[in-house]
């Protein structure tokens, strides 16, 4: 195992996360019960939305996002390719393909509107809005054309915890501006249940749906007919096993007040990498005019020249800084290239350009001074050498 001096990410556990996991082994009650029923209510109060429900994973937040909206197969849903594959792979679940979109450039790395806005056909039934790196996507434009168009929106927000947008209504989380909101709790994300995610709304008939499905498709809990509120259940419609247990429950009460200290140090962190790397001109820096209010997940670079990249992360490895690319564009997967015609062409010159130098460097709450200045001088010093 390779050991870092300066790894990509880093959890931050400490003895209230410990006492909360040890205080539910102690209870003797590990699957859903008690403490994921606070963990959401604590949730759905943190984002001012009237339903949340935990999750076994982000990705089991998309898909029954989806099928509480309706997807089925013939369906057409919009998403950017520049995401990690469980937003596309969600909508397959569904039966539903995912149609995917550019972004908006080398500056703004979330989806373009104007070109989700030509790619809607009769098939088209939802739009899936990833916030990349936790930076807001542009939700009044998304909104108004979803409105237009009778699209339902499923917000992709495992990026972004805590981040919000200045909407033209006023300052909303982000979450709580679509159909659904679907957060992911993986060990690398803002706020980690190690695995675990979430799926909030503040549509009643959604979260009935959502409510089923989740567990089997029954009309009552372990936990309920534990405390004597009922002895049987009828299934009333098709569910999955999509539940998170107790611990990670009690570890998401204990990240949760964390949250926004967080991510307010993860943004002085990147104003810092954006002060000191701007003078170098190989580089783009991404959301260098940032929206306000964004989650600050990811550190994302741009080389300006692709052939580069290969080099530059091998020189930070040597020097014991950990790296990695956000993401290969999704339609480039084999699996997804043979879900089209060989001569299909999705169209996404930005994204494919921008995914081909993109580099994400370390960015955690607990960094230190000395681990930020050495990622600095690391890229200044391969630089330098080209010179």
């Amino acid at each position: 195992m390779v050991s870092w001096k300066v790894p990509l990410t880093d959890v931050n556990l400490g003895p209230e996360e410990i006492a909360a996991v040890t205080a539910v082994l102690k209870s003797g009650w590990l699957s859903m019960g008690p403490k994921t029923q606070q963990f959401e209510a604590e949730f759905a109060r943190f984002l001012g939305i009237k339903h949340a429900f935990a999750v076994a994973n982000g990705t089991a937040a998309l898909h029954l996002a989806g099928e509480a909206a309706g997807l089925k197969a013939g369906d057409e849903v919009l998403c950017p390719a520049l995401s990690f594959v469980a937003s596309a792979n969600a909508i397959l679940y569904t039966g539903a393909r995912p149609v995917f979109v550019d972004i908006i450039g080398s500056q703004n790395l979330n989806l373009s509107v104007a070109e989700a806005a030509g790619k809607i056909t009769e098939r088209t039934k939802a739009i899936m809005v990833v916030h990349y790196a936790g930076y807001p996507a542009d939700m009044d434009a998304i909104r108004h054309l979803a409105q237009r168009q009778g699209l339902v929106i499923i917000e992709d927000c495992a990026h972004a915890p805590g981040a919000v947008f200045h909407s033209r209504e006023g300052v909303k989380r982000l979450g709580t501006l679509g159909s659904c909101g679907c957060f992911s709790f993986f060990s690398n994300k803002n706020l980690t249940t190690g695995e675990g995610g979430m799926l909030v709304t503040d549509d009643d008939e959604l979260a009935e749906k959502v409510r089923l499905a989740r567990s089997h498709g029954m009309t009552s809990l372990t936990w309920d007919r534990h405390k004597g509120h009922s002895f049987s259940y009828d299934v009333t419609a098709r569910g999955y096993n999509y539940r998170l247990d107790e611990m990670r429950a009690a570890l998401g009460l204990a990240q949760l007040p964390k949250l926004e200290r967080e991510n307010s140090q993860r943004r002085q962190l990147t104003r810092i990498y954006h002060e000191k790397l701007a003078p170098l001109s190989p580089l783009e820096l991404p959301f260098s005019e940032e929206p306000e209010g964004s989650a600050h997940h990811l550190m994302p670079i741009l080389l300006k020249d692709p052939a580069l990249r290969p080099a530059f992360m091998a020189h930070l490895a040597r020097a014991g800084i950990q790296v990695s690319i956000h993401y290969p564009p999704i339609h480039q997967f084999s699996y997804y290239r043979q879900l089209w015609p060989p001569d299909f062409n999705h169209r996404l010159p930005r994204t494919e350009e921008v995914a081909s130098r993109e580099v994400t460097l370390p960015l955690f709450p607990a960094m230190t001074s000395t681990q930020l200045e050495m990622v600095i001088q690391s890229i200044r010093d391969f630089f330098k050498k080209l010179e």
